[in-house]
């Protein structure tokens, strides 16, 4: 199945079941008003959820209206957690190598995870803010997941069985505000902006042969201000999300809705690309011993998809221009 929230006097947006084709979707609020509320009581909607999925896929629901006509918020427009990973041990090498980083000690077995701010994420198409034109505003192409409630202590399988939707997703940082609070050792605050979503969380089903062990095995295409900026595939992914999920919940239980995050894709193939400024400009320092490409500015446009093996946009488009928020 495929879902979206459209913008409405909620927080939590109003859901909308999505064709498969991503051509027409339908409210279903005698299942669900939000996205939120059909996880709560999933093993109760799914069934009626599937059934009108299957309906609307064969025309059936004449009330059904064109995708585009609506005003698309995130798919989840906030979340009771949001658990970002570094599961792409290339990009840790990258840094590692660029700034002359000691090794994190076992980072090849346990996932690096932060908590981040889940009660406010960007729509697909919301301005990616810069609070300051020092602040050094990157975009990081992310895979994601949104799971179902877990004990504390879940296993690895458990966590895979309650992984119900899958997401695409731009993770904004804020990089001269990094190394400050990297050195207190007590997490990122100010170096986060608001996540931004694509439009279209897809249940795992839907990814079919690319949906393998936990990974998303689908390149990540981003364009900076019209130009090819990278293509990495989630393939190398080296934890999968059930492996976070599960070392997340050794020490706490997980609500239903709360998102996971893979971290920044990357792949050790030089010729994809990367999927954050951050990753090129650390490249750049490795082999010119200065960074050369710049941070975003204000009015440039970032767009990121996942396209399956017949170009189809899986999770539609995450498209936003730079805005300098003047203080």
């Amino acid at each position: 199945m495929k879902f979206a929230s459209e913008k409405s006097s909620s927080a939590d947006g109003r859901l909308l079941l999505v064709a498969k084709d991503m051509s027409r979707a339908i409210a279903v609020p005698d299942i669900a008003d939000t996205l939120q509320q059909a996880l709560n009581n999933w093993a109760e909607a799914e069934p009626l959820l599937q059934a009108r999925y299957a309906a609307l896929n064969d025309g059936q629901l004449s009330d059904a209206q064109p995708l585009s006509s609506f005003n698309l918020d995130a798919p989840m427009p906030r979340s009771w957690q949001w658990l970002d990973g570094s599961c792409f041990l290339n990009h840790g090498h990258l840094m590692q190598k660029a700034f002359h980083l000691d090794p994190i000690e076992d980072a090849d077995k346990y996932p690096l995870v932060y908590q981040g701010a889940g009660d406010n994420f960007s729509a697909p198409t919301d301005p990616l803010v810069m609070p300051n034109a020092e602040v050094g505003a990157d975009f990081e192409g992310e895979f994601g997941v949104i799971i179902d409630k877990l004990p504390m202590g879940a296993t690895a399988q458990q966590a895979y069985d309650a992984i119900r939707l899958v997401v695409l997703l731009n993770d904004i940082s804020y990089r001269a505000l990094a190394p400050r609070e990297m050195k207190t050792g007590f997490g990122f605050v100010q170096a986060k902006g608001a996540t931004a979503f694509a439009p279209v969380a897809v249940t795992p089903d839907e990814l079919g042969d690319a949906w393998h062990n936990g990974r998303v095995q689908l390149p990540v295409h981003i364009e900076r201000s019209g130009e090819w900026f990278g293509n990495p595939n989630g393939a190398e992914m080296h934890f999968g999300f059930q492996d976070v999920i599960a070392h997340v919940t050794q020490t706490r239980a997980l609500n239903a809705g709360t998102v996971v995050g893979s971290g920044t894709v990357s792949n050790a193939d030089p010729t994809v690309g990367q999927a954050c400024i951050a990753e090129i400009r650390a490249k750049e320092l490795i082999k010119h011993g200065a960074p050369q490409t710049p941070f975003l500015s204000d009015g440039e446009t970032v767009v990121m998809q996942a396209l399956d093996n017949a170009g189809n946009s899986v999770f539609g488009a995450i498209s936003q221009t730079v805005t300098l928020e003047v203080q």
